[in-house]
């Protein structure tokens, strides 16, 4: 997994998230979603409803990228190819870490990662979660309708956002 950029975190380690990551990732995971549940008013997040089977199934089946301070679990982000897309989902830091610029790097990595043959990279993000709409705008991504019927429309208030591949490669 090589990368020219360091963690932005002194003492910060990536890797790939592993089954004994599970638990930890379900818990930063409900607690990154909490904020996301009060900015959009709404439960109805299907990342507060995760349990420890579901997350295990992506951890699996799906690229999931953990960042570590020493022992702790202190970040996350999630990828998978659907056709010519490239989905990233599960972007998540502990909340004490936010503004660091860890998001972004991380953002950033999951892009570098998307195969070649994925010609956009893709992203949904609650309507009212102005910050990371700002980061994701700030990255390129640019908001618009998702393609096809069956992308994100069960998420009520979520927006989409994507952006080329090429552009992703030049950021």
């Amino acid at each position: 997994m090589a990368h020219d950029d360091p963690v932005p975190l002194t003492g910060g380690s990536l890797s790939y998230a592993r089954g004994e990551d599970v638990a930890e990732l379900l818990v930063l995971q409900r607690c990154c979603w909490v904020t996301e549940a009060i900015l959009n008013d709404t439960l109805a997040i299907p990342a507060l409803h995760e349990d420890s089977e579901i997350v295990r199934a992506w951890v699996e089946e799906k690229h999931v990228w953990a960042v570590r301070l020493g022992l702790r679990l202190v970040a996350a982000v999630r990828a998978h190819q659907d056709g010519d897309r490239s989905n990233i989902g599960r972007l998540m830091v502990a909340p004490d870490l936010r503004g660091a610029g860890l998001g972004r790097w991380l953002l950033h990595y999951a892009e570098s990662q998307a195969p070649a043959s994925a010609r956009h990279v893709d992203l949904f993000t609650g309507g009212r979660s102005e910050r990371n709409i700002q980061m994701y705008r700030a990255a390129g991504h640019k908001l618009t309708e998702p393609p096809g019927e069956k992308l994100g429309h069960h998420i009520s208030g979520a927006v989409f956002l994507t952006k080329r591949r090429a552009d992703a490669l030049r950021v």
